[in-house]
């Protein structure tokens, strides 16, 4: 089934409003304990799976290294305006992307790229949801498409992004036995993303706040 549509139960949990995320601090325990999160309450045309530009001009911050699986890409189509500070913004958010799903697919170490990405209500969302698919053994697999970004500036230091994704060729897995649950694709498939991200000192592009809508018109076919 389309990746975050895998907890019907609980997947309203990442589409709270500008949160992305749970209500609460804590988001996992032990080894899958992501560091800072308990303070953040306070995936030029097509490019496959490359990794994501290193710099942009104006950041000074080396990157973490995130590296897939190979079971696992992400398209961005169009996804630079030909702006330097918002291309900057879309690079990061890029980077956020990946490292999410290097995260839940546990090829990264969460304490460390996570919190290089996200801040706030962001962080303690995106620890949630990675320790949901912690907790009942899921994975992702399969591509995903994020199309149609669109960068609003707020100031120097602050951008909004809305962009759409099409996981129609994205689904959870068994961890334990790899297989993929593979359901119709319908417009619940497609994904409008509302994303406020914040440049830090060190030049990185935090996401802050984020939201989502599943089925939104803007990005059905």
């Amino acid at each position: 089934m389309p990746v975050a549509a895998a907890f019907a139960a609980t997947a309203a949990l990442l589409l709270t409003a500008c949160g992305g995320g749970n209500d609460g601090n804590t988001a996992n325990t032990g080894s899958d304990r992501i560091d800072g999160a308990e303070q953040g309450a306070g995936k030029d045309g097509k490019e496959r799976n490359s990794p994501a530009p290193t710099s942009a001009p104006g950041e000074s911050a080396d990157r973490p290294e995130v590296e897939l699986p190979a079971d696992v890409k992400n398209v961005f189509e169009s996804w630079k305006t030909g702006d330097p500070l918002k291309d900057a913004a879309l690079a990061d958010a890029r980077r956020r992307i990946e490292a999410t799903d290097a995260a839940i697919t546990r090829t990264a170490r969460e304490s460390e790229v996570i919190p290089f990405y996200y801040k706030g209500e962001a962080l303690t969302g995106a620890a949630r949801w990675i320790s949901l698919f912690t907790k009942q053994n899921l994975s992702v697999t399969g591509t995903t498409r994020y199309y149609a970004p669109r960068v609003t500036q707020h100031g120097k230091t602050s951008v909004g992004i809305l962009y759409c994704a099409d996981e129609s060729k994205a689904y959870t897995k068994n961890r334990k036995t790899g297989k993929p649950d593979k359901t119709p694709v319908t417009d619940k498939s497609y994904v409008l993303y509302n994303a406020r991200l914040d440049r830090n000192k060190h030049g990185v592009w935090q996401t802050s706040m984020l939201s989502s809508e599943r089925g939104n018109a803007k990005c059905t076919p």
